[in-house]
């Protein structure tokens, strides 16, 4: 009796189970993976704006203090955006005629806020609140990275919730100096005092920092 299959069909049918189960393997990872990447949380990546404002300019070449702009971070749960007549401070007598700042001087004529694009952002669920971070000694770099080396800003961390969790399960090695809060550059020194010191510094409670509360309300 003539064979039905030859000897070929077994190596043929051991390579299409492992290409099979390769893509299974592959398939499966990338759907775990992906949604963790920066890639898809957007971390380093520009957006486009309706005029390409440069942290690495105004802070680390000017060396603009971030409340300059963000005028209501101290005391409001939102950093804030400039209106534009705080870009015209300077821009009404600099660069006057620039073409990158047309949208700017039209913002002023037209008396309508420039929309920025959202580089930084959390879910409506999330709650979060500048002001009590900087005053209890996290620094704007924190989360936001070294903008002051930034042509164009990007998002710097993943801000998901174990990003927040790393930090409110130990938040001692995170606080800094009221003199460092701004300080994009600041680096940790070596006589910084403890982690409890710190915490007792700020008077941050002895309680748990991942109650769900905290963050959904």
């Amino acid at each position: 009796m003539p064979a039905i299959f030859r000897p070929r069909s077994t190596l043929i049918g051991r390579a299409v189970l492992l290409a099979m189960a390769m893509t299974v393997t592959v398939a499966v990872g990338w759907w775990w993976l992906a949604p963790r990447s920066d890639w898809a949380r957007r971390v380093g990546f520009t957006i486009d704006q309706p005029v390409p404002f440069s942290h690495q300019h105004h802070v680390a070449g000017l060396g603009i203090d971030c409340r300059f702009c963000h005028t209501s971070v101290e005391v409001s749960a939102k950093a804030g955006l400039p209106p534009t007549w705080t870009c015209m401070t300077c821009h009404s007598q600099i660069w006057t005629n620039a073409g990158l700042l047309a949208p700017v001087r039209q913002s002023l004529a037209e008396d309508k806020p420039i929309v920025w694009g959202r580089v930084n952002n959390l879910p409506d669920y999330v709650y979060f609140n500048h002001s009590i971070h900087v005053a209890k000694g996290v620094g704007c770099s924190s989360c936001h990275g070294q903008v002051d080396n930034m042509p164009l800003s990007h998002k710097a961390a993943t801000l998901t919730m174990q990003f927040c969790l790393n930090c409110h399960r130990d938040p001692g090695p995170q606080l800094r100096p009221e003199n460092a809060i701004y300080n994009t550059e600041w680096v940790r020194p070596a006589d910084m005092p403890s982690p409890d010191a710190m915490l007792a510094h700020y008077g941050i409670p002895n309680r748990t920092l991942t109650d769900c509360s905290i963050c959904h309300r």
